[in-house]
């Protein structure tokens, strides 16, 4: 599956993080917990150069812990903060500051040495779309004042948040690459809703969450639906056909596609990550 998905509004996007840059000292690069890697925009290394960077992996109620307690480990290897959050959390605004006050601890402690009196963290949100940037706005200025919604594209312009007295955010719209060069990164991201369904064949994205499932968390897909082992190792597609005909959709093969597909974004099918510590981290960090 190759998707070529770049509306203008994300090229403008680009240019605006290049010149709001001087205006911050840190960057909060927003992945998904889910896919710590496959979220994460490769032009963002360019765009962000030495500025220095906090990465937030959004969603971690979603995610496998395990799965993200190795990824955190990678990013600080790879010489970025990281922390891992739920936006929903009451805890997190408390955990983002004070990963961000440890990224910046020697610009603070150059500044207390030349005498200037403390100020608020200044610092830009970047991120694709629906990762979850909106809602961590949301919780970190305690009110909703970034715009949300489940599709992805919604937040549009810039504007900045104050957090308390100690953080100042520059939101940013989400920024998407060009083209996916791997077609399995534009199958993770659809699966997690990253791109826009109509953009999609939904039973492609179906087989390849039940394929990945059976793989990874075997046992999960017969308890949700009720199969017998045998059926869960079916091929995807047979899988799919019994599953359909569990929920008795009868031979409606796109509303079996359209559930499964919901399904594991609501986590009905327990938390999961697709990018695979084992497989992707493995050795030297491209950073």
């Amino acid at each position: 599956m190759t998707i070529q998905w770049f509306p203008g509004h994300m090229a403008k996007a680009r240019r605006e993080v290049s010149e709001k840059l001087k205006f911050v000292d840190i960057v909060f690069e927003l992945v998904d917990a889910r896919l710590p890697l496959s979220s994460r925009n490769p032009l963002l290394d360019q765009l962000l150069q030495q500025k220095p960077r906090l990465v937030i992996l959004n969603k971690a109620d979603l995610a496998d812990p395990q799965q993200t307690r190795l990824w955190q480990v990678y990013f600080e290897k790879a010489g970025f903060a990281a922390v891992a959050v739920s936006s929903h959390d009451a805890g997190t605004t408390k955990k983002v500051i004070t990963a961000a006050k440890t990224a910046l601890k020697e610009k603070i402690a150059r500044d207390k040495a030349r005498g200037l009196k403390p100020r608020s963290i200044r610092a830009m949100v970047v991120g694709i779309p629906n990762v979850g940037k909106s809602t961590l706005m949301n919780r970190l200025v305690g009110k909703k004042i970034a715009q949300t919604g489940n599709k992805p594209g919604v937040t549009k312009g810039q504007q900045w948040l104050r957090s308390g007295s100690e953080l100042e955010l520059l939101d940013t719209p989400g920024i998407l690459w060009p083209k996916f060069e791997d077609p399995e990164v534009g199958k993770k991201l659809a699966l997690t809703g990253a791109i826009k369904d109509q953009l999609l064949h939904l039973d492609d994205i179906a087989i390849y969450g039940l394929d990945f499932f059976a793989g990874y968390y075997p046992g999960r897909i017969a308890e949700r639906y009720k199969l017998t082992a045998e059926q869960e190792t079916l091929p995807a597609v047979e899988l799919l056909m019994a599953i359909t005909e569990k929920r008795g959709y009868k031979d409606d093969y796109d509303r079996g596609s359209e559930l499964v597909v919901v399904e594991i974004r609501q986590n009905k099918l327990g938390s999961f990550t697709l990018d695979r510590y084992e497989e992707m981290g493995a050795g030297d960090s491209e950073e």
